[in-house]
């Protein structure tokens, strides 16, 4: 069995349990997944899916990808990642993976891209505390003294200081999913997932 599929995230929300407890969740859009490459041990080195996720325009896909993906049919994906299995002998091109391969109650990974923040001082970027506004103080938002003394005299490596925030890949594991609606393709996951909304995700099965 495949060990993950592509999705989409639509939001949070909250669903009641049946204990009555509030549970927050967020909803992701996930799958179906067409098999857009099959990777084997003998001609790869490794058993790996490619899946396709996401319908995209032909003409804003070069021609190589084009080529790559005319072996599954007319369709072009937005996304393509691969995904490890066990037995790759089990699928084939253009099969479609949906979401009836999660239940509920189990626990996944699921890998996100934050939302970029661009460049951000030291407060958004690291939590820092301001400095006092009052008394004539220039010292409110600004990271302060930087360096060191006589020794090291310079900056050491790893100072946290301003810069670019966000937008990098980020990893959430262990979320449990909570409920399953086939029909409509939707997880929903306990907790927050990273990244905005209608960004793209990649729910794995962790390695037990």
């Amino acid at each position: 069995m495949s060990r993950g599929l592509l999705g989409k995230k639509l939001g949070m929300t909250a669903l009641f349990s049946a204990e009555g407890s509030l549970i927050p969740v967020t909803v992701v859009e996930v799958g179906p997944c067409v098999i857009t490459q099959i990777k084997t041990e003998d001609t790869d080195g490794y058993n790996a899916l490619q899946l396709g996720f996401g319908e995209k325009k032909k003409s804003r896909v070069n021609k190589p990808l084009q080529g790559h993906l005319s072996k599954v049919g007319d369709t072009c994906f937005e996304h393509l990642k691969e995904f490890p299995v066990e037995d790759p002998g089990q699928y084939s091109l253009g099969q479609t993976i949906t979401v009836e391969m999660f239940q509920v109650g189990e626990r996944v990974n699921v890998v996100g891209t934050t939302k970029g923040r661009g460049f951000s001082g030291v407060i958004k970027r690291h939590g820092f505390h301001r400095g006092p506004m009052s008394h004539g103080s220039k010292n409110v938002r600004p990271p302060g003294s930087i360096g060191c003394s006589a020794t090291p005299s310079k900056v050491v490596k790893g100072k946290k200081m301003p810069g670019h925030y966000g937008n990098t890949h980020n990893t959430i594991r262990n979320l449990e999913i909570v409920d399953v609606r086939p029909d409509n393709n939707l997880v929903m996951l306990k907790g927050a997932v990273p990244g905005p909304k209608s960004g793209w995700v990649a729910i794995n099965k962790p390695k037990f």
